[in-house]
């Protein structure tokens, strides 16, 4: 941390910010919001609020970011702010529910993307998925250069695809050729026996999972150039640009199809492209099957830092911290975690219960991270703070209601998915006792 003290540039802070927030989300989750809302101007205002909550979020974060510069990010502040019990559980949850869920939804994403330029059944989807997890183990068993590179090549993809989505549907879609309105008169939800506050919620579990990872720029406050400005610029920056970027992209989506054809769509970018251009499911197709693809590797290879992280704090087994002999990589945690991966794929199969089982717990840690910034103010208040949160207390307690709001329809609505994902979550209970008895007893025993 000390030799790059100082160093990170607004920019650099602010391509964290963007790179980390664009994934596969937006070219399949804007069927699942419009699958609840079948109202133009409320998918809109959806995604909109998308934005207030990664900037209310990442406003919020660049303050403990900036206070805690420690390693580990969230983990490390969890810590900080509620002891070593509530951080455990959030790095139980991002290995057994978060990141395991987050490579079975890319390892869909491709496959359903592949089934543009290869016809295949639904079986024949989750079998390539975990086709796809399985490959990218292995190559990043056997060496780790193939990360470094999906990770400047995968990411222009992706931009290079929504900037293909977001021209295409402007220059040659129009709001005549779908029908779209965005008027009061068309406000409405697909299945009013869900009711408001239930779709919306739903809706905003696809918004969720698109907009997320702008946090990771936070956890690089302390080694940042003036953090008290830079910091705070790059995230209200990158959550700008990310969210302006996925609301051209669903406002393109809906110049190019109607919105009962997007939320029955398998693969939203390919069918809208297809529409005007009789090759651009194929060139759109293998662009996003590409870039989810890579995104599978680099999550495949950052996964072992939350094991090194556990296992020295002395809370999981060393076996998973170890690297294999031969190739000089975390064999085992790579194994681990992708075969996990493969076990949810199989068990939610649908994008939509993979998410829905994915940021149910995420945005349960992330609402304690914000409740978190409001008692260290009240319990640290003379803490050294390079920045302060924009707007507090109202912008912290605005991402508390959000996301609180967002995990109360989650419970009501998805009950199956949330409770599934609370009990592996408690799951991690005896796992962490064990490891705590078993650190304490190794530093009590007498020294030989």
């Amino acid at each position: 941390m000390s030799k790059l003290e100082g160093k990170l540039s607004l920019y650099g802070l602010t391509m964290v910010a963007i790179g980390a927030c664009i994934g596969s989300g937006i070219f399949l989750s804007p069927s699942l919001v419009a699958g609840y809302l079948s109202s133009p101007l409320l998918i809109l205002i959806v995604w909109g609020l998308g934005l207030l909550h990664a900037l209310t979020g990442s406003l919020t974060f660049a303050e403990l970011g900036a206070m805690l510069p420690k390693a580990g990010g969230q983990y490390a502040y969890l810590k900080e702010i509620y002891g070593p019990l509530i951080a455990f559980l959030y790095a139980w949850v991002t290995l057994v529910v978060i990141n395991g869920s987050g490579i079975a939804a890319l390892s869909l994403t491709f496959a359903k993307y592949a089934a543009f330029i290869v016809p295949l059944s639904a079986t024949g989807t989750l079998v390539l998925g975990a086709v796809v997890i399985a490959v990218m183990a292995a190559v990043n068993i056997v060496g780790t250069k193939f990360s470094d590179l999906s990770a400047k090549i995968f990411t222009g993809l992706k931009l290079g695809g929504l900037a293909l989505i977001i021209g295409v549907g402007v220059i040659l879609g129009s709001p005549a050729r779908t029908g779209l309105k965005l008027g009061l008169q068309s406000v409405s939800t697909t299945d009013p026996g869900i009711g408001w506050a239930g779709a919306f919620g739903l809706a905003f579990v696809g918004v969720y999972f698109s907009v997320g990872g702008w946090q990771h720029a936070s956890y690089l406050a302390g080694e940042a150039r003036n953090p008290r400005r830079t910091v705070p610029l790059a995230m209200i920056l990158g959550a700008i640009v990310v969210g302006l970027v996925y609301w051209l992209a669903n406002l393109g989506y809906m110049f190019l199809l109607p919105v009962n054809r997007i939320a029955a769509s398998g693969g939203v970018a390919a069918e809208a492209l297809q529409t005007v251009l009789p090759f651009g499911a194929v060139l759109i197709s293998i662009m996003i099957a590409l870039s989810a693809l890579g995104t599978v590797g680099i999550y495949t290879y950052s996964v072992p830092r939350i094991f090194y992280a556990l296992a020295d704090d002395g809370l999981f087994y060393p076996a998973f911290a170890r690297v294999h002999k031969r190739f000089k990589t975390p064999a085992n945690a790579i194994l681990l975690q992708s075969g996990w991966a493969i076990v949810l794929l199989f068990v939610w199969n649908t994008f939509a219960n993979i998410i829905t089982y994915l940021v149910f717990m995420d945005g349960i840690f992330m609402l304690l991270t914000g409740v978190g910034i409001m008692k260290l103010r009240r319990t640290r208040p003379n803490a050294e703070r390079p920045y302060r949160t924009l707007g507090y207390p109202i912008t912290p307690i605005l991402f508390i209601l959000m996301s609180a709001f967002f995990i109360i329809a989650t419970l009501l609505e998805k009950p199956v998915q949330a409770i599934a994902a609370s009990a592996a979550c408690l799951l991690g209970l005896p796992f962490y006792f064990y490891f705590r008895a078993k650190k304490r007893a190794a530093e009590t025993a007498p020294a030989d």
